[in-house]
């Protein structure tokens, strides 16, 4: 962590604040972090009493910095999955008239690294599986390195969202096309995580499997607020 730490800063300028979410993590992270956000005034620490999944924490994490005056939220992993390297291409891409930019291993120049057959045939169906139900024109809809434009998170009924995993980077995508924000997508090249495991599981294959129809079912029937 305290490496992803200091490349995500290295890689940013000195306007851009780091917050680290922790679930009451049993390895001592939250304190860490702590130790490290006493000295360093650009981090930022949420603890959180439970784990509640991936799309909650990231949700606490998007209501943190809406309740302060960023103009820019980026969500990212801590695991060297995403490389640190290319938060200044997505920052740009969002100053430049984007109001969200995703990090996409699926346009020019975008990939992937140390994936066995059976995952890149399950990510790239998935993204093909969401895009075509949803009617959305992007390649990469379940990646989760992002930055929003803050109107992006205002605008969306963050209380609302219910997914999770994968699905949870479809849905905030979907509902931001839906309320008629610009998606631009920026190619990253993905590597498998240094440490820890992947977060690919059934269950969140399974969630997002039906999450994708029923998220197409509440917006034609007006359940998921929309632009005109």
């Amino acid at each position: 962590m305290i490496d992803a730490i200091a490349a995500v800063r290295a890689a940013g300028d000195d306007d851009l604040d780091v917050l680290v979410i922790d679930d009451g993590s049993p390895d001592g992270t939250g304190a860490i972090a702590d130790q490290l956000a006493a000295t360093r005034p650009w981090l930022h620490v949420l603890h959180r009493n439970a784990k509640e999944g991936l799309g909650r924490a990231y949700l606490d994490g998007f209501r943190w910095a809406l309740a302060r005056d960023y103009d820019q939220v980026l969500e990212m992993d801590c695991d060297f999955s995403h490389d640190p390297e290319r938060i200044p291409a997505l920052r740009a891409a969002v100053a430049n008239g984007a109001d969200l930019a995703l990090g996409s291993r699926y346009v020019a120049g975008g990939g992937v690294r140390d994936w066995g057959l059976a995952r890149r045939i399950i990510s790239r169906g998935g993204c093909l599986y969401a895009r075509l139900i949803l009617q959305l024109p992007v390649q990469d809809l379940t990646g989760g390195f992002k930055c929003f434009d803050r109107r992006v998170l205002e605008a969306i009924a963050l209380a609302d969202v219910r997914a999770e995993g994968y699905a949870f980077q479809i849905e905030m995508t979907y509902r931001a096309r839906l309320l008629g924000f610009g998606v631009v997508e920026v190619p990253i090249i993905f590597a498998d995580r240094v440490a820890g495991g992947s977060k690919m599981s059934r269950r969140i294959v399974a969630e997002a499997a039906w999450r994708v129809p029923q998220l197409r079912w509440r917006a034609l029937r007006g359940r998921i607020p929309r632009r005109g």
